[in-house]
């Protein structure tokens, strides 16, 4: 495949008639079969859905976040949330195509997420969290410029709209980065 570049990619906001497409997306990439043709999968740790069309649709109709939707080709291959939060902003939802995984567009993608956070809220910092044992993934953000805070939150245990865990030590971690 070739390498991604910045011009091959649209990146526009989510509408609602994007819902089922993004529900897809973020499932493919993180749970199930599918997810295990790329490397963010959280299949081994945890089962079930990662989201719903609930939670997408409210992150597009709230009215300090946007659920940025990538295309190429026509296609929507990724996604990522991006939330006003005074002076940061927060990164969610990131979602990469799975047969995408590991060409560059993630690392394209979240630079312009930081850019856009920059320019249209001024925000300083994002912020994001991370499955604590997602050791891989939080390394990969590491290299982008992200550390860790030692700062963690509990695992929703009990409510499936965040999936079946399959261990019982899952918590989040907070990982900034300085935006400058």
């Amino acid at each position: 495949m070739d390498s991604v570049t910045d011009s091959a990619l649209t990146f526009r906001d989510a509408t609602d008639a994007d819902v089922d497409v993004l529900v897809a997306l973020i499932q493919s990439a993180y749970r199930g079969d599918s997810s295990r043709a790329g490397w963010t999968t959280e299949a081994d740790i945890l089962e079930g859905q990662r989201t719903d069309p609930e939670g997408v649709l409210e992150v597009i109709k709230s009215p300090d976040s946007r659920l940025l939707t990538v295309e190429r080709g026509g296609r929507v291959v990724a996604c990522c949330q991006l939330e006003h939060r005074g002076s940061h902003a927060y990164f969610g939802m990131f979602s990469v195509s799975p047969a995408l995984q590991g060409a560059g567009l993630g690392r394209t993608i979240i630079a312009e997420a930081e850019r856009q956070a920059r320019a249209d809220w001024g925000a300083t910092e994002m912020h994001m969290t991370v499955i604590s044992v997602r050791d891989d993934l939080i390394a990969w953000y590491e290299r982008r410029g992200y550390r860790r805070t030692g700062r963690t939150t509990p695992f929703p245990y009990g409510d499936e709209r965040f999936g079946i865990p399959q261990r019982d030590d899952l918590e989040f971690e907070l990982l900034v980065k300085e935006l400058v």
